[in-house]
């Protein structure tokens, strides 16, 4: 896959800031999603539906939202993205006012949705440079969530003195004015041009022709797999942390704002971990780190084990995405590229759906532990896929 670097360093740059918007609202729901759903939700084991419907949003958006902006563009597929998150957030927050549950779980899936196309910053700046800076354009934007991780926690838990009578209630409508300024920013930017291949809707390889390659579903895997596992512990931490185990709401909101940092933070590295070493080898290393996560969340329960397990389960989503997503990106054509970016992120989200919607009830009916035990044996599933590939001796893409 040849693509002509013709992006302008402004985009890079504005995709950088919106990244860091985007990643606001995100850490905000993961934050509050919770704690919401346990204050206010008819039955203690839909605690968890605010977060699992905002996973479920991303799900349903990856598709449409692929082919939106094969038709119209990147830059004006962002802004439509931005706005249906603005949307959201203001009817998240009469939601919370009005005291209705479904009102609040249906705007923040709709923030889900936004996710979607946040999703494709990474692609924008993928396929803007040559195949072998690819890692560091999916760095350097994902790089922009730790304003986002930083932000987000804060508005968690500052917003309750504003409106005390409806926590968290300022904290969405300052996501909005978030959403109106990334607006502004995603209008500036103009559509990544790439060489070589078509932009309609034939061309080059079919799906079917696309997942038979072992190197495009090991890349598939190692996203699909970090995602999950990331999505499955994080959506019961704050539940487990803050309603079963009593730590505090600042306590709960240092660990998930600790998660969010060490989820980008490693972007530092990760791109020349992969020069070195390649995209799989980090893949195999996001695998340990994740290991780790279980073996300290298993040691205690104590704010400490919660944050080094959260920290390390960040560090390991970073290497099995960024491993996953640079070999994605050099395993399809130019003219493919909706195509597999859809299935990818169709795959990877609709997971995540699933384990988030497991996560909440599992928790409620076996406890912390068994959400750790349970992510061991898909993680197991990326050295197997690896296994194959090479026996099949067709190399993965690094």
């Amino acid at each position: 896959m040849s693509y002509t670097p013709r992006m302008p360093p402004r985009n890079l740059a504005l995709y950088f800031l919106a990244q860091a918007i985007f990643g606001s609202g995100t850490v905000l729901i993961l934050t509050v999603g919770g704690l919401v759903g346990s204050q206010m939700a008819p039955d203690p084991a839909l605690a968890s539906l605010p977060l699992s419907v905002v996973v479920v949003g991303t799900a349903l958006g990856t598709v449409p939202t692929a082919m939106l902006m094969r038709r119209i563009g990147r830059r004006y597929g962002f802004c439509i993205g931005v706005l249906i998150g603005l949307g959201s957030a203001l009817l998240a927050a009469l939601g919370l006012a009005l005291g209705s549950f479904a009102l609040f779980t249906m705007a923040v899936g709709g923030i889900g949705v936004t996710a979607a196309f946040a999703a494709h910053l990474r692609f924008a700046a993928a396929e803007s440079v040559a195949p072998q800076r690819a890692g560091w354009a999916v760095s350097i934007i994902l790089l922009g969530t730790i304003g986002g991780a930083l932000v987000g926690p804060e508005l968690a838990t500052r917003s309750p003195a504003w409106t005390p009578e409806t926590p968290y209630r300022g904290a969405l409508l300052v996501l909005a004015g978030f959403y109106a300024l990334g607006l502004g920013l995603l209008l500036c930017t103009s559509n990544p041009a790439l060489g070589g291949g078509s932009q309609g809707r034939q061309g080059g390889r079919t799906l079917r022709e696309l997942v038979s390659q072992p190197g495009f579903m090991v890349a598939v895997l190692a996203g699909v797999i970090g995602q999950g596992a990331m999505v499955f512990i994080m959506t019961a931490t704050p539940i487990a942390m803050h309603v079963l185990d009593g730590h505090g709401i600042d306590h709960t909101a240092r660990v998930i704002q600790a998660h969010m940092v060490a989820m980008y933070l490693p972007s530092l590295v990760s791109a020349p971990l992969i020069s070195r070493f390649g995209a799989r080898k980090l893949a195999l290393g996001g695998v340990a780190a994740m290991a780790l996560t279980v073996a300290v969340g298993l040691a205690g329960r104590e704010f400490l084990h919660y944050w080094w397990a959260l920290v390390l389960l960040g560090v390991g989503w970073n290497f099995l995405f960024v491993g996953g997503t640079t070999a994605l990106v050099t395993a399809y054509r130019p003219e493919e590229r909706f195509r597999a970016q859809a299935f990818n992120d169709f795959s990877i989200f609709g997971v995540s759906a699933l384990a988030s919607f497991g996560a909440g009830a599992l928790l409620h009916s076996f406890g912390w532990p068994a959400v750790l035990l349970s992510t061991l044996p898909a993680l197991a599933l990326v050295p197997l896929a690896m296994a194959y590939a090479m026996r099949a001796n067709r190399p993965t893409t690094a």
